[in-house]
């Protein structure tokens, strides 16, 4: 059985993710990952934060909408890999051969669509 994440644990893991990654120039993100200290940590490192704001803000933070509305194929896209169960459950040890899996199933996601 996986044990779920709960909430603060994938935002202090999203935190070090993005304190640790190369230099970034933005970020889009769902409403879960709207919160201020993530937003000042983006900011500080010089990159653009693209996250709509959650409704239980009192003013909500503007952002550009049209890169957002973009952000919706690459969630698809993870959403039709994680169809093939050999990509969803990482049988594979070594990074290579996960690889060649994942570049196989979308090349099949691809031309079936």
């Amino acid at each position: 059985m996986r044990a779920l994440r709960s909430s603060a644990t994938r935002r202090r893991s999203s935190t070090t993710l993005i304190a640790r990654v190369a230099p970034i120039t933005g970020l889009i993100a769902d409403k879960a990952y709207d919160a201020n200290s993530r937003r000042r940590l983006l900011a500080d490192s010089g990159a653009k934060a693209v996250i709509a704001s959650t409704t239980s803000r009192k003013q909500p933070i503007s952002y550009d909408r049209i890169a957002y509305r973009r952000h919706n194929r690459i969630a698809r896209m993870f959403s039709r890999l994680k169809d093939f169960r050999r990509v969803a459950t990482r049988y594979d040890k070594l990074a290579r051969n996960f690889l060649a899996g994942a570049i196989l199933a979308a090349t099949v996601a691809w031309w079936l669509n």
